[in-house]
């Protein structure tokens, strides 16, 4: 028996093909300007018994297919309990949201902070500052390594005025690599901010796109004081916590 997850997210669409006890496949594509259309291409050809969709893209994908839905968080909580058993923490930050969840030893959620109101925290606005800085959003992170741990901080977390901020910096001649390493200052803090107030416990997942970014992945472990697991693959485990949820409601009825 072979089950679909899918996350669709607003910078990309994550699909896990799951047979109850092993990943047998998985895609990644971008959310382009028809979510709904990438989906439809996606499972083109594929056999499937249940499909369960996540992601902020799950009600319209349900509307036109008749997959079932999940929350996020219980998917993101599901997902990360199945590759880490010991996993009590989970951090995600995508392109529209962030969020950080507490797990009991069941994959269970406890208790769960998440900020989708605000671009601020998320990859969107990294995206956006990359952009500003003429920087590709693929090597934002290595840049401000490279500023061997000396910043400008950058007072505001606003999208709109750190922009404005950041450019006005950028013309009195401040090293971008500085100003590059204070953007990702201000997101870590504002992340483990989240953690800690739903109880910082190990292990630690991280998940999601911007956990590819070694910048954010080193500060967020400074300044939790704990090390991050982050998955090979960090942007399927939404849809693999979605193909496990699929799997148990067809092993169920």
């Amino acid at each position: 028996m072979k089950v679909i997850g899918l996350d669709i997210g607003s910078r990309t669409i994550a699909l896990v093909e799951f047979d109850g006890q092993d990943i047998v496949n998985f895609e990644i594509t971008d959310t382009g300007a028809n979510s709904l259309e990438r989906c439809r291409k996606l499972l083109e050809g594929r056999e499937y018994e249940n499909l369960v969709a996540t992601g902020y893209g799950r009600h319209l994908l349900a509307s036109h297919f008749g997959s079932n839905v999940v929350t996020e968080i219980k998917a993101y909580a599901q997902g990360a309990h199945f590759l880490y058993p010991d996993a009590r923490s989970v951090i995600d930050i995508g392109g529209q949201d962030s969020k950080t969840i507490s797990l009991n030893g069941n994959g269970g959620v406890l208790k769960f902070e998440m900020n989708d109101r605000c671009a601020a925290g998320t990859g969107r606005f990294l995206e956006t500052m990359a952009r500003v800085m003429g920087m590709p959003i693929e090597e934002f992170g290595q840049y401000a390594l490279s500023a061997n741990g000396i910043s400008v901080k950058v007072n505001s977390m606003c999208t709109v005025f750190a922009e404005s901020e950041v450019i006005s910096l950028i013309a009195k001649n401040e090293d971008g690599r500085r100003i590059a390493l204070g953007l990702h200052e201000a997101i870590s803090e504002r992340i483990a901010g989240m953690v800690r107030r739903v109880g910082l416990k190990q292990r630690i997942v991280f998940a999601g796109g911007v956990a590819k970014n070694p910048c954010i992945t080193r500060l967020l472990s400074q300044k939790l004081g704990w090390g991050l697991t982050m998955p090979e693959e960090p942007q399927i485990v939404g849809a693999l916590g979605a193909a496990i949820i699929a799997y148990r409601q067809i092993a169920d009825s």
